[in-house]
């Protein structure tokens, strides 16, 4: 089982081997990182339609502040060269370590007082984020190592909720109006821990009437990675966001541990990626 690296690390946390080829650690070793953060920008810039700032082009490397603060948990082919063994990512950031530095990444789309308020004395909230695997990858078993890693994270940080921002490809929310209202009409989070995005990025989703929706429709229009969140439980926040350097329109995903079913890790498509 991965066990939970310090802050301020700098090996990889041990890992372990599938077969003699495949590897899944947690790391904050900083050249470690630098290898996820070339899948990263792999996927989101040169596969995807994100807008690098100059620094990432010249570097080549998708990366911000919150790296330095994460725990990232990473799949490696030990099969390939060197510096190309990194070919699943995942970000995670505990409640606990967020709360001393600052929040947390998705602050800047939403507000997550109802969820902060709900867990205040538990500290049991973990963000996902910068989620990418290599095209060569996109299998099932990929998938399942990188979620193997994260139940066994959830258990060593008594995790109660996981969430993070999901993206769908595109920046005009009319041409979403059919996932976005399907998914607010029948996912949206209760009340209680309904997080919304803030005022000044707040996109409706509601945008059709419920008799206008095919729901078989709709769902085939979403990510793999959101279809593959709802198969599990997760609920959905009020409000997507337009995120033009990413080229996307988020929605807010919120994952309570208790609603995963117990075979969950057989239940994930191959995505590409996903940058909250």
């Amino acid at each position: 089982m991965l066990s939970e690296s310090k802050l301020g690390a700098t090996r990889p946390a041990s890992g372990a081997l599938v077969g003699n080829r495949f590897e899944i650690a947690l790391t904050r070793d900083p050249r470690e990182i630098a290898l996820a953060q070339r899948l990263r920008y792999q996927v989101f810039y040169e596969e995807m339609d994100a807008t690098p700032t100059p620094a990432m082009a010249a570097m080549r490397r998708d990366f911000d502040e919150f790296d330095d603060l994460c725990d990232h948990l990473i799949v490696y082919d030990r099969g390939r060269p060197a510096l190309q063994q990194v070919v699943g990512t995942y970000r995670l950031l505990p409640q606990r370590v967020a709360e001393r530095h600052g929040g947390f990444y998705s602050a800047s789309e939403y507000d997550l007082s109802p969820l902060l308020r709900e867990m205040a004395a538990a500290g049991g909230l973990l963000e996902l984020g910068r989620s990418c695997v290599h095209a060569g990858y996109r299998t099932s078993a990929t998938i399942q190592l990188l979620w193997r890693g994260i139940a066994a994270y959830m258990a060593d940080n008594e995790i109660t909720y996981m969430f993070g921002c999901a993206s769908l490809a595109g920046t005009d929310p009319d041409k979403l109006a059919l996932p976005l209202s399907y998914l607010y009409q029948h996912h949206l989070a209760p009340p209680e821990v309904r997080v919304r995005a803030l005022p000044h990025r707040h996109v409706p989703m509601n945008r059709m009437a419920g008799d206008g929706i095919a729901p078989r429709a709709a769902i085939a229009a979403l990510p793999p990675l959101i279809k593959a969140y709802l198969r599990i439980g997760a609920w959905i926040g009020d409000g997507a966001v337009v995120d033009n350097q990413f080229g996307t329109t988020d929605v807010f995903i919120l994952l309570p541990v208790n609603r995963i079913a117990a075979k969950y890790q057989y239940h994930y498509d191959a995505v590409p990626g996903g940058h909250g």
